[in-house]
């Protein structure tokens, strides 16, 4: 057995981390011991007191290997019931659960029967490490996704279940258990490695000693690439230097050779140790579906191998590989050797001749793929394909109307001008169909120009020299204006798709942004995925309860399966597509995706289309990745917005706390402080003090409770108008009433200020709080008295306007700056004038606005005719209910 040594701290880093928790028994073959080796290794785990469980052992009937299970725990199978019949398969849940610290799961490329959560037990494993257990567990070499094709032509058997190359590179360890093929050969004959009656046939055919040496040769290579990638990170654990590495793009167009050049690729990335991918060209040509399925399972091939798909779009091929290439840095293509046109070669136009000839700067790989042998010829492909019955029915009719109207103008024109006849019914044919029906159609008029206008007429020969050059012209005529039509038509197409696909996402963007809460932006998000997918979409969100629910569904509610929601909860968990066209939980019915926003899932999104609908073409794949991802970036600004708007709140709650405590440790100890030091007085003193300075101490006394008083209320009405708790006891009164009773308060209470109020212009009857706004316009009356000068009077003038009751309250002051006519409205804002004098308390306007605002009516500060400030309150007049008789 070969094990890579690692560096005691970069393990431990790993361990802590919790990543790298996979050990990998790797064989060269089937038989070579590594369950034996596995279980040999966890008996010494569980001698050192370590919580070791077997999730899933196959000993198939080997009995020194059964022996090893003896003492071990062994977790019970799930038993799952399909087509009839009873399997048993790994209980995930049950490990889950268990959490032992190391866990023993065999067969890590076996294929999961379906209607357990993965199609895959690698996925199962890869479970189990993220949820911090480690895992041992063992494979073949011949089961390495990326030697799918190269076991295949070894052995002369593809081998269905495998496991991608990606995956190996999270083991911390790979373990090589290996035999020599004479002793493994020898083991298959005394049946320790199958059933006579098996071995016998797998001797003759996959146990070979050229096979078994080939497949040691592949052990050995993957171990010593493992090795070599532990160096490198090695390396970098200890800050040495790496070379600098390019990238690796493989081109792959659909045919037979695609998945072998991304096996090739990937093989070719990993011993240069770079990053790779594939890149398809779509130049707007029809793809047969044989093709395009091809062309997505390459696809799906490469991204489970840790590659990155790109789809290119437009009609040079090779541009569009030489530009992706430079501006992702990308420094060798690899292609396939595929037939090309012999035009093409001849012009030095094909694709290999471009890139290398314009590619300089890169490093060309031309792989000659394993094509099977036909014995007949390729048909000819032509861009667009072949067509349908309805295209060459169209094409022969304008081929028929072309014929009508060149016989109609046969006695008017030359021969040579009816050929623009024939000419524009290939190009409208050709902008309307497909190339080979376009060629169709040139071919047809080509005939019926010769034979009927070329003289001599009705024969395909031709007398004059100059005739055959102008019907053979017209024919290349024909033909390079049918292609050129055809390429048009097909880009159109292409950019039709291509800005389909864009508005959709523009019509999101402007939706999303006029969207304020998170549970707008989730409707909004549910109605664009399905109008835009042609599909139900539903974004699923977790409650209060800790479960999955739908919050938003379009275009109807959707009702989701168990296992719809299992894949949703494995999704949300894990950031990655389940259900439905996955390799987890395909059962479902729907395709979820998460909706990821800045290092979190904001929910996820469950799309079911149509059960006849195949897997989404790269095109609207890419769309409904694109939409979730910005649906999550916007329920993630919505997040932070009110994370924001709750911090803004909790500072300016913070703000008038400070100011309420410093508003109250003023003004409440200034009245305090005066009554106290007059009743100190009184008592001290009694007798002694004349009876008019008393008077004077009990009138200070009195006037200080009652602006302690006047205070207290503010505060009081303050604290009901921000709770809510302010209850509009709502009367009919006259608006002169109201005046009266308020001027006459102010009168008292500032008797050295002259109050003088206008007769109210106009019956102003109201249906308020009568208390409510007598105090409001006290407050105003109670602001401007304060700062009216000595001698000058405050004005009151009250009027009827237009179903509206105005108060305009005038003072002669120093007035308010116009930057500061709005601020006055805020509690405690603190000026040096208005109602923010040394003696106020930064509540009376504030109330004031409060109080009329509950009625329904408007306060605002205006400035003064010659100075000072005027004060308007506006409240609206009401039909007073008519008396019964």
């Amino acid at each position: 057995m070969i094990q890579p040594v690692r560096d005691a701290r970069a393990d431990a880093v790993l361990q802590v981390s919790g990543e790298r928790r996979l050990k990998i028994f790797l064989g060269a073959a089937p038989g070579v011991g590594k369950t034996f080796a596995m279980l040999s290794a966890a008996r010494e785990l569980k001698r050192s007191g370590i919580d070791v469980v077997v999730g899933l052992v196959e000993t198939h009937g080997r009995a020194e290997t059964a022996a090893l299970l003896e003492g071990l725990p062994v977790l019970p199978r799930r038993e799952v019931d399909y087509r009839d019949r009873r399997f048993e398969e790994f209980d995930l849940d049950a490990a889950l659960a268990r959490k032992p610290a190391v866990i023993l799961v065999d067969e890590l490329a076996h294929r999961n029967v379906p209607g357990v959560r993965h199609e895959r037990r690698w996925q199962d494993i890869a479970e189990l490490l993220e949820a911090g257990i480690e895992v041992y567990t063992a494979m073949n070499v011949q089961h390495l996704e990326s030697l799918n094709d190269q076991v295949a032509r070894i052995t002369g058997v593809t081998v269905r279940e495998t496991v991608p190359d990606a995956f190996l590179e999270r083991a911390r360890d790979i373990v090589l258990v290996d035999l020599p093929p004479r002793e493994l050969i020898g083991r298959l004959r005394q049946g320790k490695v199958y059933v006579p009656d098996t071995a016998a046939l797998a001797l003759d055919a996959f146990f070979s000693p050229t096979n078994l040496a080939s497949l040691r040769e592949l052990a050995l290579d993957t171990i010593a690439r493992h090795v070599d990638s532990d160096l490198r990170e090695h390396m970098l654990a200890r800050g040495g230097s790496m070379p600098v590495r390019r990238r690796v793009l493989a081109a792959i167009d659909g045919q037979g050779q695609s998945e072998y050049l991304v096996r090739m690729v990937r093989r070719i990335a990993e011993r240069r140790g770079a990053p790779w991918g594939v890149a398809h060209v779509e130049t707007g040509a029809g793809i047969d579906p044989a093709r395009r399925e091809r062309l997505e399972s390459a696809m799906r091939l490469a991204r489970s191998l840790g590659g990155e798909v790109v789809v290119l779009r437009g009609h040079d091929i090779a541009g569009e590989l030489l530009a992706h290439a430079d501006r992702e840095g990308v420094g060798q293509v690899v292609v396939g050797r595929t037939r090309e046109r012999p035009i093409a070669r001849m012009l030095g136009r094909s694709l290999t001749q471009r890139l290398l000839r314009e590619g300089s700067h890169l490093e060309v790989t031309i792989v000659a793929t394993p094509v099977t042998v036909q014995t007949r010829r390729r048909r000819l492909q032509l861009p667009g394909g072949w067509g349908k019955a309805r295209e060459y029915a169209y094409a022969t009719i304008a081929t028929l109307v072309a014929f009508a109207i060149a016989f109609v103008l046969d006695r008017f024109l030359s021969v040579a001008n009816l050929a623009l006849i024939f000419l524009t019914a290939v190009l409208v044919v050709a902008v309307r169909t497909r190339m080979a029906v376009a060629v169709y159609t040139a071919v047809l008029c080509f005939l019926g120009y010769n034979f009927f206008f070329a003289p001599p007429r009705y024969t395909l020969a031709i007398a004059n020299v100059d005739d055959v050059l102008a019907v053979v012209l017209f024919l290349v005529a024909a033909l390079v204006c049918s292609g050129l039509a055809t390429r048009l038509a097909l880009q159109v197409q292409s950019l039709r798709g291509a800005h389909a696909q864009a508005r959709a996402l523009l019509a999101l963007g402007q939706a999303l942004s006029t969207s304020t809460d998170g549970a707008a932006i989730r409707r909004v998000g549910a109605l664009a995925l399905a109008r835009a997918l042609e599909c139900e979409a539903a974004l699923l969100l977790r409650g209060d309860d800790n479960n999955l629910h739908v919050a938003a569904g379009a275009p109807h509610d959707m009702a989701l399966s168990p296992q719809d929601i299992a894949a949703a909860e494995w999704c949300e968990r894990h950031g990655e597509a389940a259900g439905r066209y996955t390799d987890t939980i395909n059962a479902a019915s729907c395709w979820i995706l998460p909706l990821a926003g800045e290092g979190s899932t904001a929910g996820v999104v469950a799309l079911r289309f149509d059960a006849a609908t195949t897997a989404p073409d790269p095109d609207r794949r890419s769309l409904a990745l694109s939409m979730t991802q910005d649906i999550g970036q916007a329920l993630e600004r919505a997040r932070l917005a009110d994370e924001l708007e709750g911090a803004r709140v909790q500072g300016e709650t913070e703000r008038l706390r400070n100011a309420l405590l410093s508003s109250v440790s003023h003004d409440l100890r200034s009245p305090l402080a005066s009554m106290i030091g007059s009743a100190g007085t009184l008592l001290g003193y009694e007798d002694k003090i004349p009876p008019a300075e008393r008077r004077e101490l009990l009138q200070a006394i009195l006037g200080e409770g009652e602006r302690l008083d006047r205070y207290i209320q503010n505060l009081l009405d303050m604290t009901r108008l921000g709770h809510g708790g302010l209850k509009l006891a709502r009367d009919w009164i006259d608006g002169a009433d109201v005046v009266a009773s308020a001027v006459s308060r102010v009168r008292k209470s500032f008797p050295e200020v002259r109050v003088v109020a206008d007769a109210v212009q106009g019956e102003a009857l109201l249906h308020v709080h009568p208390a409510l706004v007598e105090q409001a316009l006290f407050n105003v009356l109670e602001n401007a008295a304060r700062f009216s000068p000595p001698g000058e009077a405050v004005q009151v003038r009250a009027s009827v306007v237009d179903g509206w009751w105005r108060v305009d309250v005038v003072d002669h002051g120093p007035g308010i700056p116009e930057e500061e006519r709005t601020r006055i409205f805020d509690m405690f804002y603190s000026v040096s004038r208005g109602d923010r004098a040394k003696q106020g308390t930064g509540l009376g306007l504030a109330i004031c606005q409060g109080m009329i605002g509950a009625h329904g009516g408007s306060v605002e500060a205006l400035p003064g005719n010659g100075g000072g400030t005027t004060m308007r309150i506006m409240l609206p007049l009401g039909e007073p209910p008519q008396s019964k008789t």
